[in-house]
C-alpha cells in the first residue's frame, strides 16, 4: 500500500524526506516506514482543501451527490473489509474479530452520513413586521481530524463523514501508531472519485503535524479525540485563531451492579465493558461499582472470567485479548497495576506481562482485577487504558450513585437492575454522555456519543454531530 502523505488527490513523500516506523504490537516487527508530516506538509494539504471548499467541485457540489460519494466509499470499504480489517489488527494488536467490527461500523457511519447529505435544513422563521426570514445552515470550512490510535478508522469515520456530508472538507491526521487505515481509506476515496482536495492525509507526530493543523489560520474546525491532557493543549492552540473545537476525552466510567441484577449478564457486561479491545478504549467500564451484599460472588465470577481470557495472537479466531498498542503503553499499564498493589489494593486476577506463541513476543498484558479498591486510589481516579477493573463496593443507590460521579470524567456508565424505576433514576442521576442499561459498549451511527466534564463537549455520531459542522445563517427578506 502506499505510504506516504495523500494529498489534493496525490501521493507525496514528506517535504522533509522523513518518515517513520510503523511497528506489530504482537509481533514487534515493523510493518511500514511512513512519510513524516510536519508544518510544511499541513500547509499544504490545509491550501487543497481550501480550494476544493471554495470551488465549485465540492461548496457547491449537489448535496445528493455528496451523499452518492460516501455511499460509493462505503461500498469500496465493505468490499476490501477483510483486508483492512486485517491491517487495522496488524498496527493496533486488536483481534480480527474486534477489527472487522470496527471496520463493519464504519461501513455503517459512511452510509450513515451519507443519506444525511441532501436533509440538512434550516427553517423559516415567524418575526414580528413585514419580512420572511429563514435560516440556512452551511459548511463551515476547512476541518481537521485528529484521531487517536484505538479504533483508528472508525472514530476517524466518526468525524470525516459528517464533516464531509455537510459540505466541508477535511484534512486527517491519524495517530503516529495506527496511519495504515487511514492511507488505505484514502485509496478508495481516490477511487470513489471525490474532487482534490475534499480528503487530505498528513501522516506525522503529534507536536508537528497535529499541533501546525490545529494553530493554522486556514482551518476553521478541529475535531478531536484523545486525552484530556492534549484536549486541553488543543484548546489553547486553538483559541489563537479562535476555531472552533469539538473534543471527546478521557474516562473513568462506572459500570454499576444493584443486588437486584442479573448476576450473570452483568458480568458478562463487566467483562465486555472493560476487557474489550484490551481496555484500550475511552468509554471502558474501567470502575466497577457492586452492591455490597452481591460483592464476593460477583468478584469471584470476574476473577474466574478473567483467567480464562488468555492473551494471544490477535488474527487467531478464538483470541479475545490482544496486544496493547505499544511497548510504551503496556508500561504505562503495567505501571498502574504496580501502582494499586501498593497502595493496598486485592490482585485477585492477571497483573502481569505475558508474550504468548507462536512468537513469544509482543506487548500483551493479563486480564487484571482489583478488588478493595477505594476511591481515593489512584486506580480509581485516573485512565489507565487498558485490561484493568477497578471494583468498588456501596452500600445503597445514593451511595453508588455519588460514587459513579465521584470523578472529574464524565464520558460513560453502565447499570444492571431489574428493577425499571431505579435504572431510569440512576440514568438521570449520573454525569455522563452516554448511559447503558443492562448493557455496555454499544454503538451506533445514530446515536450520539461525546462527554461530560473532563471527559470533553461537542458530539460525534448521530444527527447531533452536524451542528459541529454547519454554520446558521438568518436571511431578512422584506416584504
Amino acid at each position: 500500500m502506499n505510504t506516504d502523505l495523500f494529498i489534493n488527490n496525490e501521493w507525496r513523500p514528506a517535504a522533509s524526506g522523513k518518515r517513520f516506523p510503523v511497528v506489530n504490537p504482537a509481533t514487534e516487527e515493523v510493518i511500514a516506514e511512513v512519510a513524516a508530516g510536519d508544518a510544511g506538509d499541513v500547509d499544504n494539504a490545509v491550501a487543497a482543501a481550501r480550494t476544493c471548499f471554495e470551488s465549485d467541485a465540492w461548496r457547491n457540489l449537489s448535496a445528493r451527490k455528496r451523499g452518492r460519494l460516501l455511499a460509493k466509499a462505503a461500498d469500496l470499504l465493505e468490499g476490501r473489509l477483510e483486508e483492512i480489517a486485517r491491517l487495522e489488527t496488524a498496527h493496533n494488536g486488536k483481534t480480527l474479530f474486534e477489527s472487522k467490527i470496527e471496520i463493519t461500523m464504519t461501513v455503517n457511519t459512511l452510509r450513515y452520513y451519507a443519506g444525511w447529505a441532501d436533509k440538512i435544513t434550516g427553517d423559516t422563521l415567524p418575526v414580528d413586521g413585514p419580512f420572511l426570514v429563514y435560516t440556512l445552515r452551511e459548511p463551515i470550512g476547512v476541518v481537521g481530524a485528529i484521531v487517536p490510535w484505538n479504533f483508528p478508522l472508525n472514530i476517524a469515520s466518526w468525524k470525516f463523514a459528517p464533516a464531509l456530508a455537510a459540505g466541508c472538507t477535511v484534512v486527517l491526521k491519524p495517530a503516529s501508531e495506527t496511519p495504515l487505515t487511514a492511507l488505505a481509506f484514502a485509496e478508495l476515496v481516490l477511487e470513489a472519485g471525490f474532487p482534490p482536495g475534499a480528503f487530505n492525509v498528513v501522516t506525522g507526530g503529534g507536536s508537528t503535524a497535529g499541533a501546525a493543523l490545529v494553530r493554522h489560520p486556514d482551518v476553521d474546525k478541529i475535531s478531536f479525540t484523545g486525552s484530556t491532557e492534549v484536549g486541553r493543549q488543543i484548546m489553547r492552540m486553538a483559541a489563537e485563531t479562535n476555531k472552533r473545537v469539538t473534543l471527546e476525552l478521557g474516562g473513568k466510567s462506572p459500570n454499576i451492579i444493584f443486588a437486584d441484577a442479573d448476576l450473570k449478564a452483568a458480568v458478562r457486561g463487566a467483562q465486555t465493558g472493560i476487557f474489550y479491545g484490551k481496555g484500550e478504549v475511552c468509554a471502558a467500564g474501567s470502575r466497577l461499582l457492586v452492591e455490597r451484599s452481591v460483592h464476593d460472588q460477583v468478584v469471584e465470577q470476574l476473577a474466574e472470567g478473567a483467567k480464562k481470557l488468555t492473551p494471544g495472537d490477535p488474527l487467531d479466531k478464538n483470541t479475545r485479548l490482544g496486544a496493547l498498542v505499544s511497548k510504551r503503553q503496556q508500561e504505562t499499564v503495567l505501571g498502574y497495576i504496580k501502582k494499586g498493589v501498593a497502595e493496598g489494593a486485592a490482585l485477585v486476577a492477571g497483573g502481569k506481562a505475558v508474550s504468548p506463541p507462536p512468537n513469544g513476543k509482543g506487548y500483551f498484558v493479563e486480564a487484571t482485577v482489583f478488588d478493595q479498591v477505594s476511591p481515593e486510589m489512584t486506580i480509581a481516579r485516573e485512565e489507565i487504558f487498558g485490561p484493568v477493573l477497578a471494583v468498588l463496593s456501596f452500600d445503597d443507590f445514593e451511595q453508588g450513585v455519588k460514587l459513579a460521579n465521584q470523578s472529574m470524567y464524565g464520558l460513560a456508565a453502565g447499570i444492571w437492575t431489574k428493577d425499571i424505576q431505579k435504572a431510569h433514576r440512576a440514568a438521570r442521576a449520573i454525569r455522563a454522555g452516554t448511559v447503558w442499561i443492562n448493557a455496555y459498549n454499544f454503538y451506533d451511527s445514530g446515536a450520539p456519543f461525546g462527554g461530560f466534564k473532563a471527559s470533553g463537549f461537542g458530539r460525534d455520531l448521530g444527527k447531533e454531530a452536524l451542528d459541529g459542522y454547519t454554520e446558521v445563517k438568518t436571511v431578512w427578506v422584506g416584504l
